[in-house]
């Protein structure tokens, strides 16, 4: 992978987390709306945009040969994240269920590894254990029905990283990015189309548009989000997908005055340190030590 394609992926894992944290705002600011009923219009409006930007790009919509199975995984696993996450987001401040719902490169990570034959390292693993270790300050574990919410979350991420390890490998397998969202949107919608038609909550001018908001920063978020692991491996990008914690706590204070307890921030420390560690070891370290190899080749040539 050469240099600018990393960088192209940054960029884009950067984006797709300032568009994801202004969907989860959006999300909690539509108020007593039920949860399945945001998850459909979120994913209706993402799918206009899609069907819009394919149709102005003049891209075809053909499924490349051997990947519609992937597609329906990756569909499957981002609905499962995608109801998890929007639960726990209506249930608990938003910059936890971001962090909660932000396991999921440790879960890509350990997916990839039957989904695209990639090996994990010691620290990889040292690195998920810690981060799994960091998630219990922030769902504060009991035994009451207030940690459903923090385990939802939790469930969320492990749905988006399954999702985000089928992503990685239909952009192996060369299928165009554009076709991978449009395909999820529409997949989504239709599966919860039954459920709206059953038990459709009416809703005020006010839902509806920030409803269409959250359609359209979740489109932008998957855009992003699926350009960035076309563009480059979960292992050497995902750590900066955590800034989403960030534009959620900004999000979450000036909108809602919410404000992280004393565990959840110890929480947020324990993961991101994880994943800036986990990426040091992982991509910089092996990287600088190439760079040592090639100089010390040069030299003696």
């Amino acid at each position: 992978m050469n240099n600018s394609t990393y960088k192209k992926g940054v960029m884009y894992i950067i984006m797709s987390a300032f568009f994801f944290a202004l969907m989860n705002l959006f999300i909690r600011l539509t108020g007593d709306v039920p949860t399945l009923q945001k998850c459909f219009f979120r994913n209706f409006f993402a799918l206009i945009i899609a069907v819009i930007s394919l149709w102005k790009t003049k891209t075809k919509f053909i499924i490349g040969k051997g990947n519609t199975i992937y597609l329906v995984i990756r569909s499957l696993a981002g609905a499962l994240g995608m109801v998890c996450n929007f639960y726990a987001i209506d249930h608990m401040a938003i910059s936890d269920a971001s962090m909660l719902n932000k396991l999921s490169p440790f879960f890509a990570l350990i997916f990839s590894i039957f989904v695209l034959k990639e090996k994990a390292n010691i620290y990889e693993w040292l690195a998920v254990a810690c981060a799994f270790s960091g998630a219990l300050f922030v769902i504060k574990p009991s035994f009451n029905m207030e940690v459903i919410p923090a385990f939802a979350g939790a469930l969320g991420g492990l749905g988006a990283g399954l999702a985000y390890a089928f992503v990685r490998k239909l952009g192996t397998r060369g299928e165009n990015s554009m076709i991978v969202v449009a395909f999820f949107s529409g997949f989504t919608t239709l599966m919860l189309l039954p459920n709206l038609i059953l038990n459709f909550c009416p809703m005020t001018a006010k839902q509806w548009i920030l409803l269409c908001f959250t359609g359209f920063a979740a489109a932008g978020g998957q855009i992003c989000i699926t350009n960035a692991y076309a563009n480059a491996p979960a292992k050497e990008i995902s750590v900066y997908d955590f800034s989403i914690v960030i534009f959620a706590a900004i999000f979450g204070f000036i909108f809602l005055k919410q404000v992280p307890d004393y565990l959840s921030v110890i929480g947020y420390i324990i993961i991101i340190g994880t994943a800036i560690i986990k990426w040091y070891f992982t991509v910089i370290k092996p990287a600088n030590k190439e760079k040592k190899k090639l100089e010390n080749k040069e030299s003696a040539e």
